[in-house]
């Protein structure tokens, strides 16, 4: 039956060139956009996953330019401790030299001043956008280290390392953290400690020892605080001052100030460190060594009893890793002697300086480098659920021109059929 009020056949062209022009206007935006999925209503839930991988991809970019930063710090002050490691090779060749007896030792203690204070220059000089991984003198009410410490606070280091953003760690959960890569500061300088006014550090900070029989042994500990970081116990705090006194023989101050990062064992060692140097520079057998993990064990090798008495300070200023480095005078035998015992703690402690530096260094590269592959393969992630394939795409588009046309084509003979119902007219 034909009908002028309905024409199905020009309904169903319709409908089929309205599908057809839909299909083309999605194919030429994928190919304009070169996505498949631009926007939501495309597909939700993979649009998405897309954003929230981009949005990683681009936190990543900015952890790379991070780690770039921490590398660049890091590698100075690496740099920096291997010429200062040179440099005290080259002050232990002179101190060596001054053991002969037939030496000019006041030219070779020119010379030795000379290193010094090119040490310290450079010392001086290894920053790198104003952060200098060889100084590490901070004071104050800082906490320096906590040890064992199961309360609030564990772990707190003070100003004694720095923290470079490595990584965003996200869990199945959704949720985001930040890891960071440590490297720790390794102080070089060769500054001289300042002693603090403040006493309000507990006298039992340092106990032990008292009289020391001729040929016997005491041990002084070094204690600290391992339930709070609150002043009033005995916290190892930065500035905090522990000395040596009343050895016979030794009239120099035996005292060591904390540095941020300082734990008792570190401030036991360097107490140790002083007495022997100082104990050599007089010409006296008393000896120190490690004993246990914050223990000073003293030796008394000379012929009378000696009593050793302990002092405590606070608000004080730290020396540098290498202060005794401006101390040692090699014009007395003595005094070269006590160089030669001094130089070789000195070195290692550059030495450790520049190793950590270097571990350091090679651990964020390593990190920099996976940082920049892990981006690549999310931006691969990202393309492979949103990107369009243009050789489909392109195939399509000239399907669906060619179907376009004869959708046109159909339409129009749909729409003469009526025509025809004119001729029963005539």
């Amino acid at each position: 039956m034909s009908s002028i009020l309905t024409n199905n056949s020009a309904m169903v062209a319709l409908q089929t060139l309205k599908g057809i022009n839909s299909n083309l206007e999605k194919t030429q935006q994928e190919i304009s956009t070169g996505k498949s999925v631009a926007n939501a209503r495309d597909n939700a839930a993979v649009w998405a996953i897309s954003k929230v991988m981009e949005s990683d991809a681009s936190a990543f970019d900015s952890i790379s330019s991070s780690l770039n930063l921490g590398s660049s710090t890091v590698s100075v002050a690496r740099s920096a401790s291997e010429q200062v490691t040179e440099l005290l090779s080259e002050v232990k060749d002179k101190i060596v030299a001054s053991q002969e007896e037939n030496v000019d030792r006041a030219k070779i203690q020119d010379d030795i001043v000379v290193l010094r204070d090119q040490i310290s220059s450079i010392v001086g000089a290894a920053q790198f956008n104003g952060m200098n991984l060889l100084s590490n003198r901070q004071g104050g009410a800082t906490v320096a280290q906590i040890v064992g410490n199961t309360g609030a606070g564990k772990g707190i280091k003070g100003s004694s390392e720095m923290s470079v953003l490595s990584s965003l760690d996200r869990s199945s959960t959704g949720s985001v953290k930040a890891s960071s890569i440590v490297a720790s500061k390794g102080d070089l300088g060769t500054q001289a400690l300042t002693w603090g006014a403040g006493t309000d550090l507990a006298a039992t900070a340092i106990t032990g020892a008292g009289a020391i029989a001729a040929g016997a042994s005491a041990t002084l500990t070094v204690a600290g605080d391992t339930a709070t970081v609150a002043r009033g116990g005995n916290a190892v705090l930065a500035g905090d001052g522990y000395s040596v006194s009343g050895l016979t023989g030794i009239s120099a101050n035996i005292r060591y100030v904390a540095r941020d990062g300082d734990t008792q064992a570190d401030i036991a060692k360097g107490l140790v460190a002083r007495i022997n140097y100082e104990a050599e520079k007089a010409g006296v057998k008393i000896t120190a060594e490690m004993d246990g993990t914050a223990g000073v064990k003293i030796t008394n090798g000379t012929t009378a009893g000696i009593t050793t008495t302990t002092a405590v300070s606070t608000a004080g200023t730290a020396a540098g890793g290498l202060a005794l480095l401006g101390e040692i005078d090699v014009t007395t035998t003595e005094g070269g002697n006590a160089a030669l015992a001094a130089i070789e703690g000195l070195t290692q402690t550059a030495i450790k300086a520049a190793s950590e530096f270097g571990a350091a260094e090679k651990r964020i590269d390593i990190q920099n480098e996976f940082v920049g592959n892990l981006v690549d393969s999310l931006k691969s992630g990202i393309g492979s659920l949103v990107d369009a394939d243009m050789e489909e795409a392109s195939a399509r588009l000239q399907a669906l021109q060619v179907q376009q046309q004869l959708g046109v084509q159909a339409l129009s003979i749909a729409n003469q059929a009526p025509q025809s119902i004119l001729s029963l007219f005539r």
